[in-house]
């Protein structure tokens, strides 16, 4: 059987953050309508102590119909390489015969579709008057997270803060090239997010660096870069604080840090996870209930996003006669 290989430039060209924010739209109707088989991913903390990681994300989809996984290694020290922190693939399947049909660059599709997702949560979730955007992170995540934020907010600011001032200037210089809003770099957290009315973690972080007393009422928190148990970018307090939606529920419960974290604390139970973001989508979870009322989307990455951007670029790759192919 033919395989298709979809390389990292190709994935950009057939995956634009607009399309990725619908495609993710259909992914969470899944997940919350029960369509999905995604069990917990399996990661692996590789030798030396850095941070390291492997992952392994399987998952299946009835509708549309497809199946596959990814394999990811997680290199956090990328970034200051200029290289991707997550380095993998996507293997996709053919439902009818099993046979591998398409192998796609995983970090691309991680990169595109994890801002896309929060691009949603936003659309749902944040105040229709948002346009005051703060990001934590200059990484790839950044800058995504700023695309995706441009396409469901007109933007009129954006104040941006990471631990090495010159290379926030650099993201500054290269985001501008992209947004037509105000940019600031500044010192601490405080002063990114007093008054912003979008926030955005983008970080590496493993301890918190954004305090539930400096979000001012009425915001939005996208809060994506901790992916693991043990990591965690805001506190307790502003978990508690919130309306605290997630992408897939038992993945919150057995890996979101900052959740796991505010439990711990004993400020937080199961019941403060006020619904998937799929659930808002299907009708069955009221999304922001009042205009002060603090917003929270956790993101932790679900199989399913991969999968359906897969087949997405696969069956897309097919129609244009794109893409490596190859006996297999």
């Amino acid at each position: 059987m033919e395989l298709c290989v979809i390389g990292r430039a190709l994935v950009r060209e057939l995956l634009p953050m607009a399309a990725c924010i619908a495609l993710m739209e259909e992914a969470m109707r899944a997940t919350s309508a029960g369509q999905t088989i995604q069990p917990p991913r399996w990661i692996v903390g590789l030798p030396g102590d850095r941070g390291r990681c492997l992952g392994f994300m399987p998952g299946a989809v009835s509708d549309p119909d497809c199946f596959g996984a990814k394999v990811t290694a997680v290199y956090p020290e990328n970034g200051a390489r200029g290289m991707q922190s997550h380095q993998g693939a996507i293997l996709l399947f053919d439902t009818e015969s099993g046979a591998p049909v398409a192998i796609v660059h995983g970090g691309e599709v991680t990169a595109i579709r994890t801002a896309a997702a929060s691009g949603l949560a936003t659309r749902l979730l944040a105040r229709p008057d948002a346009d005051d955007l703060a990001i934590l992170g200059y990484g790839e995540q950044a800058l995504q997270h700023l695309r995706a934020m441009s396409i469901v907010r007109p933007l009129r600011r954006v104040r941006v803060w990471g631990r090495s001032r010159e290379r926030a200037e650099m993201f500054v210089r290269e985001a501008m090239q992209f947004v037509d809003a105000s940019f600031e770099v500044v010192s601490t957290v405080k002063a990114a997010v007093a008054g912003a009315s979008l926030i955005c973690t983008v970080t590496a972080a493993l301890e918190p660096i954004l305090e539930g007393q400096w979000i001012t009422p009425g915001a939005h928190l996208n809060v994506v870069g901790s992916s693991v148990a043990t990591a965690r970018e805001i506190d307790s307090d502003a978990v508690a604080m919130s309306r605290f939606f997630v992408d897939y529920k038992p993945s919150t419960i057995l890996q979101g840090g900052e959740f796991l974290a505010a439990q711990e604390d004993g400020r937080v139970t199961h019941e403060h996870i006020a619904g998937e973001i799929g659930e808002v989508l299907l009708g069955r979870k009221s999304g922001r209930l009042a205009d002060h009322e603090i917003t929270l989307y956790k993101s932790l990455g679900i199989p399913v996003q991969d999968l359906i951007c897969a087949r997405h670029l696969y069956l897309e790759a097919g129609r244009r006669n794109l893409g490596a192919r190859m006996e297999f």
